[in-house]
C-alpha cells in the first residue's frame, strides 16, 4: 500500500503523487517533457474558463486532464486550443467532438460495420444509421486531446484510458492520461502498455481492435 506523501520515480517514468488516495500528474515533469519534443505551451486554464468550456460543449473534464490543462495548455498543432473562443476555431472543436460518431456512420456506409448488441443489421441504410446514432449518444463522450486521440469524460476520474480513434479503427494509446503522453511522444513503448490492467469503458472498450 502506497502511504500518503509517498513519491514514486521510476526508469524518467511519470511521477505520480497520491494524497489521500487521490492520483495526481506531476504536470511539471509532463510539460517539460513534451517541451522537450517540441510542444508549445500556453498559460493554463483559470477556472472560470473550465466551467465556460464544460458548459459549451456539454462535458465535464475528468479530474486528471483539468489538473493537467490548469498547470499548462498545449497550443501546438493537433493539441485543442480550449481558450480560444473563436468562430473558426468553436466549430472545429465541435467537429472534433463529433469526428467519431462520422466515421462510425461512414464505416456503416462503407464497410458494413456493424455491432451485435445492437441488434439485427437493418436493410434500410438510414435506419442503421439512425440505430447507431442513438447507441453512440448513449456512450460516455470522448473529449479530443490531440488530433484523433481521445479520452472518455465518463466516469468523471483520473485514470481513463485514451484511444486513438480513426472511423472504426480504434485502439489504446494509453493506459491513463500520463502513460499516454508518454507514448505519444516516444519516451515509452506502444507496446509496453499494460492493458491487462486498462480500466473499462462502456462502449468504447468493445470497440478496440
Amino acid at each position: 500500500m502506497v502511504e500518503e506523501g509517498f513519491i514514486e520515480k521510476c526508469n524518467c517514468s511519470i511521477v505520480v503523487i497520491i494524497l489521500g488516495g487521490y492520483m495526481t500528474l506531476d504536470c511539471a515533469y509532463i510539460v517539460k517533457t513534451l517541451k522537450d519534443q517540441g510542444v508549445k505551451f500556453s498559460q493554463g486554464l483559470k477556472d472560470d474558463e473550465i466551467i465556460d468550456i464544460e458548459t459549451l460543449y456539454n462535458f465535464k473534464f475528468p479530474p486528471d486532464l483539468k489538473e493537467f490543462l490548469m498547470y499548462s495548455l498545449p497550443v501546438s498543432k493537433g493539441f485543442i486550443n480550449w481558450r480560444d473562443n473563436g468562430r473558426k476555431n468553436i466549430k472545429q472543436i465541435y467537429e472534433r467532438l463529433e469526428s467519431p460518431l462520422e466515421g462510425i456512420i461512414f464505416d456503416i456506409e462503407n464497410n458494413s460495420f456493424w455491432i451485435d448488441n445492437w441488434g439485427k443489421k437493418p436493410e434500410l441504410l438510414n435506419k442503421s444509421i439512425e440505430i447507431a446514432t442513438k447507441e453512440y449518444y448513449k456512450a460516455p463522450k470522448l473529449i479530443p486531446i490531440y488530433f484523433h486521440r481521445y479520452i472518455p469524460a465518463i466516469p468523471c476520474e483520473s485514470g481513463n484510458p485514451v484511444y486513438s480513434v480513426h472511423q472504426t479503427d480504434i485502439i489504446f494509446y494509453g493506459k491513463n492520461l500520463e502513460n499516454y503522453f508518454m507514448v505519444e511522444f516516444d519516451i515509452e513503448k506502444h507496446e509496453e502498455i499494460d492493458y491487462e490492467n486498462i480500466k473499462e469503458i462502456p462502449f468504447w472498450s468493445n470497440l478496440v481492435g
